[in-house]
């Protein structure tokens, strides 16, 4: 059963990731790759929000596989993240390139530490 709640999640965390990432994209006439930097900013929030939920026993074991393991992990995309900043230093655009990985990894945790605090608010 727990391999159904994974791919539940998947499904939707991956179709969430590509119509948010049209949205976006749509949205910035710019080489940034802001549609796989939202979505992985936004499931850093939800995958910290719930950790802490399941740490207060405020979520299940099953919610965690459902949103954590498979909404999140399809939501999230370290692939794309290393794909786009690769193809941005190949095509001269190397500014971009360590703009996207800087502030990945700040807003990433940044937002981790949100939702810890913010489940710690709720539930702790």
């Amino acid at each position: 059963m727990n391999w159904l709640l994974v791919i539940i999640g998947g499904a939707v965390g991956a179709s969430l990731r590509y119509l948010t990432d049209l949205a976006v994209q749509k949205r910035h006439d710019t080489v940034f790759p802001w549609g796989t930097f939202t979505v992985n900013v936004a499931g850093c929030l939800v995958l910290g929000a719930l950790t802490g939920a399941v740490t207060y026993g405020a979520a299940s074991q099953s919610m965690q596989l459902l949103i954590g393991t498979g909404l999140c992990g399809a939501l999230t995309t370290y692939s794309t993240f290393s794909y786009e900043t690769l193809r941005l230093a190949q095509t001269g655009a190397k500014f971009y390139a360590a703009a996207n990985v800087i502030a990945s990894v700040i807003a990433g945790m940044g937002a981790i530490f949100i939702g810890l605090s913010l489940a710690q608010s709720m539930w702790g």
